[in-house]
């Protein structure tokens, strides 16, 4: 005690002092911090819900079950105009939520002599087009510019469409419009990746140059050829939901099929048709792969999964085709035991669905439907 004493006298007398309030300060802060972390705890039924709007992001922990109901709560206003993301009367199941406000602003949108202002919250140049009500093709090009036209634009953005050229093409005898930003006829033939043979007879001289619905004719001579238009069938992106139970799926972004020309050279014997094949092919609208938000929650445990895991060591991977029967996916279904089990589409199921149909499957028959791979799994889940 004496020693403690020699050196608390030896310091100098503010030390003390102004080590108390210190000590004192961060006792006060972790004791309101304990509080703050045991009032801003997530209960059940309420959700985190982050919304980034303007650069700025604001959260608030509440049982509401839209965000509709939750901006009320935050006061925060949005316009019709105004894109919310997740949708703003969504079903909110999950616990934690990160919330995109796109604020709509002024777009003139200029097509030639045409301008059309409108206030628009899509970013990229062909959402703000359509959303204006035009056309626009995949050869088009559009710019955004800052306008300096305060009388007619505004202090918005404007939207500078340079439009392709229309092409009326007759290729090998099939009718068709293409649109295109070749300056030359040449250049027209290699962007449309048309395979041009000297032999082949061309209304038009290559160097010729492309005006507005120029007649573009293209023969092969000595071949008796005839040109289809067949689809282009769009795929599938999915987003998965792990909130949502399996068998859950909503169209976010409908799918667009797209649109091909087939040109085939066909061999004629004795009036019959020997052999076909395809000489060329012309895309005319590509296809858009439609987004689909899927349920991927699980109904079952832990140890069935382990079981549908062994199982499909031995089947096959989530995207395994056998040309045999044909069979598809981890669990080799072919296509009628499937649609007996399951609505998601053959051949484009995710693994959560394919997981799902197989355990509607077991709890049919049992490992029967596959005697090898499921011989040394216990029938015990059922």
């Amino acid at each position: 005690m004496e020693i403690r004493s020699s050196i608390i006298s030896t310091l100098p007398r503010w030390i003390v002092p102004v080590s108390m309030v210190l000590l004192s300060f961060f006792s006060i802060f972790l004791i309101a911090n304990s509080v703050w972390a045991a009032d801003n705890k997530i209960k059940a039924g309420e959700r985190l819900v982050t919304v980034h709007d303007r650069g700025e992001e604001k959260s608030i922990i509440s049982n509401k079950t839209s965000l509709r109901e939750i901006f009320k709560e935050m006061e925060i206003t949005t316009d019709p105009n105004d894109i919310v993301e997740p949708a703003i009367d969504e079903q909110l199941l999950g616990n934690n939520y990160q919330v995109n406000i796109y604020r709509a602003r002024p777009v003139t949108v200029i097509d030639g002599k045409q301008r059309i202002a409108l206030m628009s919250a899509y970013q990229t140049p062909r959402e703000i087009i359509e959303h204006a009500g035009l056309a626009y093709h995949d050869e088009d090009i559009a710019e955004f510019t800052s306008s300096s036209d305060l009388l007619n634009v505004g202090n918005g953005v404007q939207l500078t469409i340079d439009r392709a050229l229309p092409v009326q093409l007759n290729l090998y005898g099939n009718r068709t419009t293409v649109y295109t930003q070749a300056q030359t006829v040449a250049e027209f033939i290699k962007e449309k990746r048309i395979k041009y043979e000297k032999s082949d007879t061309l209304s038009v001289k290559l160097g010729d140059k492309i005006w507005g619905n120029m007649k573009v004719e293209i023969w092969r001579n000595g071949k008796q050829t005839v040109t289809r238009t067949e689809s282009i069938k769009y795929g599938e992106k999915h987003i998965q939901d792990t909130d949502r139970k399996v068998g859950y799926r909503q169209v976010k972004t409908p799918g667009v099929h797209g649109k091909k020309e087939v040109t085939y050279e066909i061999v004629m014997k004795n009036g019959r048709e020997v052999r076909r094949k395809v000489i060329q092919t012309v895309i005319l609208q590509e296809s858009r792969d439609a987004v689909v938000i899927v349920g991927a929650k699980p109904e079952f445990d832990g140890n069935f999964a382990d079981a549908l895991a062994k199982l499909r060591s031995c089947e096959g991977g989530y995207n395994s085709w056998n040309p045999a029967g044909p069979y598809y996916g981890a669990y080799q279904f072919d296509q009628g035991t499937w649609k007996s089990v399951s609505n998601a589409p053959y051949g484009k199921a995710t693994p959560a669905e394919q997981d799902a149909a197989a355990r509607k499957l077991y709890l049919q028959r049992g490992w029967q439907p596959w005697p090898v791979c499921g011989a040394s799994i216990p029938d015990i889940y059922r």
